[in-house]
């Protein structure tokens, strides 16, 4: 059964600055870089899904489900999670502007789905986008998510 991946302190980034959507998703990229989930250029494939089919990743008021197919820039399942200090509109027509972006890495196709799919559960408490957004560590987003830390990379365990 897919689980939701877990989220390592690197991976999570409270209170950034964004110009724009494109530097919200970018964020989230490389936090996923960082974790080691990806490499850089996935970012650049998670901004333009958005360019192509628009604003869809805005699943809920203030919330971006951010991700890409899997492709050879996919190293392993990853999460996370940005908050953004002030909200960015994404183009979104009714759950604009956004507060919280989640990044979503998987490996193959079966995973994308039944992953998308487990975080937009974890989302359906309406409230939950907005404590998110307030948090104010990568325990409180972890909490909040129901997800591990998980290993960290490169890290004496």
């Amino acid at each position: 059964m897919t689980t939701i991946p877990s989220l390592p302190d690197t991976a999570v980034v409270i209170g950034a600055r964004a110009d724009d959507w494109r530097a919200a998703v970018r964020e989230a990229g490389r936090a996923l870089t960082r974790s080691g989930a990806t490499r850089s250029e996935y970012a650049d494939r998670m901004i333009a899904v958005i360019e192509e089919f628009g604003a869809y990743v805005v699943i809920a008021p203030g919330l971006a489900l951010a991700h890409a197919r899997p492709g050879p820039d996919v190293r392993r399942e990853g999460l996370a999670v940005v908050t953004l200090a002030e909200a960015v509109p994404f183009g979104h027509p009714h759950n604009d502007p956004v507060r919280v972006v989640v990044g979503l890495a998987v490996s193959n196709a079966e995973d994308h789905v039944a992953s998308v799919a487990r975080l937009a559960n974890a989302f359906n408490d309406s409230g939950i986008v907005g404590r998110i957004a307030r948090a104010t560590s990568a325990d409180e987003v972890r909490s909040l998510l129901g997800v591990e830390a998980g290993p960290v990379e490169g890290a004496d365990a």
